[in-house]
């Protein structure tokens, strides 16, 4: 809470000379009392330009009331909410038609809202219809940035001020000529509009139409927030639809090509939020009148600006039918670019999008290129404890895994990349999943299980044969298993694993006697080609796991002769 400085307690015993000399001077003497107050150190206040007011012929009533307010003041000036008689009085100031009065009541409403820090009262917002209806510019100006300051710093609820009826008077600022107020509205709008009910309010209240217009405007200030405020509009899907039939998408497309990186970064993201509404998609590819470059190619142009919110938008995008425009737009290799960023955001909404393109198969040849899966493998070595990034890192790798790609995935480092991330991995993690299922199916081949094998050590054997024990998560246990099977052909590995038959022989068990049949027939196979090791062979002997064998046997075999009757009995 500021207070007042000997030098601005003696302005305001001189000011009171005036009021009780009762000069025409008055509203002069008002505003230049409270503009020297705020200007000076003792409350921190920004310097601000002195303003002439005109002489205006004062109403006996408004005399007073400026009288007692100015009395307040000195009494009992705080940066709090004001009692009954001094808002009574403040009331009375903002109604006046006389703009010097407003002008007083708008600088007061300016300074407690750069330095008052608690909630304001519902009553002390009545005035600002007022205060934003008025003829004067100055007062438009004050009243707008005061609201504004205190919306943003949270100390006035915002759907109550659009319940007071506060919406109109700001929207029909933006209309003003002037880029202050133009500004201070915008910025008004956009904090309002992160409330739904707002949104929708400003929506029915046409207050589209204003916005676009100004997010064209020569003044980097006023298009920032107008802007924003139709980001934060984009946000419901209602307004989307009111944008679409205002022409949104056109001007924000063509906002991709702004100098300014805010405005850039602001249409891009409203692009992004339309784009999650396949309704709007045919919108935003099809050229028009208003914009004759395809938002696809300006979005993709602009990835290396606003790298997250561009990715986001283009993955938004990523139908089937216009994958294949995406990649004729070259945007791979900044994807690859971006995989290198140092902001986490980027780095994760460029791996989403790479991770929707590969889904096409049209595009996995040339997504499976050496720049990519070089990228990839730093990208995993750089980030193993990333969850977004091992997953979808995972999932396109398996997705690339077509025959013609497996040399490519092999010679690259993401083979490498994947198996440290087991040993990093929680197994709560979705992402473990993904990377023991796209080792899994790398191990089916030849050529990727012998390259898997020269990676292969004590920590990442005992790693994958404590995944295959731990049944409660099946699919990891499932894929680490069949990793284990694929490679206990080749010798390094099964003496690898001889260190932990107790452990093997612990997971088989539990697989034979599983009730999924993939489970029963991954350790059937694992135990068969155990068995060829004299170690193995003989622990097998010992733990009787031949009569385990025995009794799977007689359940398959009772279950044949169940399927044989049924289906005999469907024949005839």
């Amino acid at each position: 809470m500021g207070q007042l400085c000997g030098r601005c307690m003696q302005l305001l015993r001189d000011f009171i000379g005036f009021v009780q000399r009762m000069s025409s001077d008055l509203v002069q003497g008002i505003k230049e009392c409270l503009t020297l107050i705020s200007n000076c150190s003792c409350l921190k206040q920004n310097s601000s330009k002195n303003r002439q007011l005109y002489k205006p012929i004062l109403q006996p009533h408004e005399r007073v009331t400026a009288q007692e307010f100015l009395q307040h003041i000195e009494t009992d000036f705080e940066m709090s909410p004001l009692g009954k008689d001094p808002l009574e009085a403040l009331r009375t100031l903002s109604f006046s038609e006389n703009p010097g009065l407003q002008q007083s009541a708008a600088l007061y409403y300016l300074h407690m809202s750069q330095h008052m820090n608690i909630p304001l009262p519902v009553e002390h917002l009545e005035p600002f219809y007022a205060l934003l209806r008025s003829a004067d510019l100055e007062v438009q100006q004050m009243s707008s940035l005061s609201l504004v300051n205190f919306l943003l710093e949270g100390n006035i609820d915002k759907e109550l001020v659009v319940q007071m009826g506060l919406l109109e008077p700001i929207l029909d600022l933006l209309e003003s000529e002037d880029p202050t107020v133009q500004c201070n509205s915008c910025a008004c709008i956009m904090t309002l509009a992160v409330s739904e009910s707002n949104r929708e309010a400003i929506g029915a209240a046409r207050g589209v139409t204003p916005l676009l217009s100004l997010a064209n405007s020569y003044d980097p200030r006023v298009q920032q927030n107008a802007v924003g405020a139709i980001l934060n509009l984009t946000q419901s899907e209602k307004i989307q639809q009111v944008l679409c039939k205002e022409g949104a998408l056109p001007v924000l497309a063509l906002l991709l090509e702004s100098p300014d990186s805010e405005v850039q970064y602001y249409s891009c993201a409203a692009l992004s939020n339309m784009a999650a509404n396949v309704q709007h998609h045919k919108a935003l590819l099809r050229p028009s009148e208003k914009c004759p470059v395809q938002a696809l190619s300006l979005i993709t142009v602009c990835v290396t600006e606003v790298s997250s919110q561009a990715c986001v938008c283009l993955r938004n995008l990523a139908t089937m039918d216009i994958q294949a425009e995406m990649v004729a737009e070259n945007v791979l290799p900044k994807l690859c670019s971006l995989l290198a960023s140092g902001s986490e955001d980027v780095r994760r909404a460029s791996i989403a999008l790479l991770w929707i393109l590969s889904l096409h198969p049209p595009n996995q040849d040339t997504l499976a290129c050496a720049e990519l899966l070089q990228s990839l493998g730093t990208l995993l070595a750089a980030h193993k404890t990333d969850p977004v990034i091992v997953g979808h890192t995972a999932c396109i790798i398996k997705n690339l895994c077509l025959s013609k790609n497996r040399q490519r995935i092999t010679e690259s480092r993401c083979v490498e990349g994947l198996l440290q991330t087991m040993l990093l991995t929680d197994t709560q993690e979705d992402s473990l999943r993904y990377v023991t299922s796209c080792l899994a199916e790398l191990a089916k081949q030849e050529g990727a299980m012998l390259h898997m094998v020269q990676w292969m050590d004590e920590p990442l054997t005992r790693c994958l044969v404590r995944l295959a024990g731990q049944l409660e998560h099946p699919e990891p246990s499932f894929h680490a298993a069949s990793i284990i099977q694929h490679m206990i052909g080749h010798e390094k590995m099964m003496l690898l694993c001889k260190y932990h038959i107790g452990e093997i022989q612990a997971y088989l068990k539990n697989f034979l006697t599983h009730q999924e049949v993939r489970f029963q027939q991954l350790g059937i196979s694992t135990l068969c080609r155990l068995r060829a090791d004299p170690d193995f062979s003989l622990a097998f002997r010992k733990s009787q796991m031949a009569k385990l064998l025995e009794q799977v046997r007689q359940q398959t075999e009772e279950t044949q002769e169940l399927l044989r009757a049924a289906m005999c009995h469907e024949e005839s």
